[in-house]
């Protein structure tokens, strides 16, 4: 009992030192949390040292993963969470360090599936030009698989603590980004959605709560979030999310003009969005799309040369398809004196919002030889 209470005021030892509460040098900081793992694996029979184990260890791993150690980081987390799990059953509070160490596992697997804005990478998945490779791609999927474990721990707690249902909203917005890092938009879109209204209903209980300023900063990044994904939803996409009640008022004006630039007629749109003609109609007055294209001239070399402006460019448009656009775009430049010939290879690729990957492009055509002007890509 006295070595365990000795390893106990250890860990609140560096309780203080994590916290900043108390100072030390790096190497000591390191020695310190090194000798607080070593003194808890005894007491593996034991569930709070256990939890502790486990907590400790995921302390490891993100000052491995901070110093650009991703490989010696998951290996820490993935021991710290085998103590966390087994834990994880005694106390509700060494549930929620277990399904926080799920989440960390998450984010670091699919690090490389997310660029510097820590948005997605490859928001088409497999349909992606190019995509992650196979060993990303399953280590994406496994953060998935790791983060839906996460949200399933959060749930089964008590939901009339607000401390839990904090907890289950942040899990299903890190579901949501793990599932648009593999290409599933809409069921992205949907646990978004989900952990929007969740974050919206711990504001109106108590907005003057300390964690009121983190719900808000929560729900400033999942509005940001949707706004991005509704660019790669289809139409398809669109209508099942409004059919289920997951596609919020106040972005029924974007999710318009989404379906107008993959080519769906206003009646369509109307019909398939449960909206008025009328409403459909000056939504896409009002709400302009930015059209980004770029064409390419294919050299010698077997590069693609990316031509200047106005072929590389873009402007706002309203109440126009994609193929409108690039139908246009297309007439000018075989007019004009850029065009390199018959005999030539170029291709045209425009996007809602922002270049990116070809595979993301709202209009794709390819010319050539090979491939004649009629014929998209």
């Amino acid at each position: 009992m006295v070595q365990r209470d000795a390893v106990l005021r250890l860990d609140e030892r560096w309780a203080r030192v994590r916290s900043g509460a108390e100072h030390t040098e790096p190497g000591e900081r390191e020695r310190l949390l090194d000798e607080l793992i070593g003194a808890l694996r005894p007491f593996a029979d034991d569930p709070r040292c256990t939890a502790l184990l486990g907590l400790r260890l995921a302390d490891r791993a993100a000052v491995r993963f901070a110093a650009g150690d991703r490989a010696g980081a998951l290996a820490t987390i993935e021991e710290g969470l085998r103590n966390s799990e087994r834990a994880a059953g005694h106390s509700p509070e060494f549930a929620r360090w277990y399904a926080r160490g799920l989440i960390n596992h998450g984010v670091w697997l699919s690090w490389p599936l997310s660029d510097g804005a820590r948005l997605p990478k490859h928001p088409l998945g497999p349909a992606s030009g190019e995509g992650p490779s196979a060993m990303e791609w399953a280590a994406g999927e496994r953060a998935r698989d790791l983060t839906r474990t996460a949200v399933e721990v959060w749930a089964g707690l008590d939901q009339r603590d607000p401390v839990n249902r904090r907890g289950l909203a942040q899990a299903k917005v890190f579901l949501g980004d793990r599932l648009a890092e593999l290409g599933f938009a809409e069921e992205a879109v949907a646990w978004a959605v989900a952990a929007e209204s969740d974050f919206r209903q711990l504001l109106l209980a108590d907005p003057a709560a300390e964690e009121s300023a983190e719900a808000e900063e929560a729900l400033d990044h999942i509005g940001r979030q949707l706004e991005l994904r509704l660019r790669f939803l289809t139409f398809g996409s669109l209508v099942s999310l409004r059919t289920q009640g997951l596609l919020p008022e106040r972005l029924l004006p974007r999710a318009v003009v989404a379906a107008r630039i993959q080519g769906v007629a206003e009646p369509g749109i109307a019909a398939g969005l449960g909206l008025g003609a009328e409403q459909v109609r000056t939504m896409l007055e009002v709400t302009p799309w930015l059209a980004v294209w770029r064409f390419e001239v294919r050299g010698p070399d077997g590069l693609w040369n990316v031509l200047e402006h106005p072929w590389h460019s873009a402007t706002e448009v309203r109440n126009r398809t994609a193929k409108d656009v690039a139908g246009e775009l297309l007439r000018g430049f075989v007019d004009s004196a850029d065009h390199p010939g018959e005999g030539a290879q170029w291709r045209v690729l425009l996007w809602w919002h922002e270049e990116g990957d070809p595979a993301g492009a709202k209009y794709r055509l390819a010319a050539g030889p090979d491939t004649p002007l009629t014929t998209p890509s």
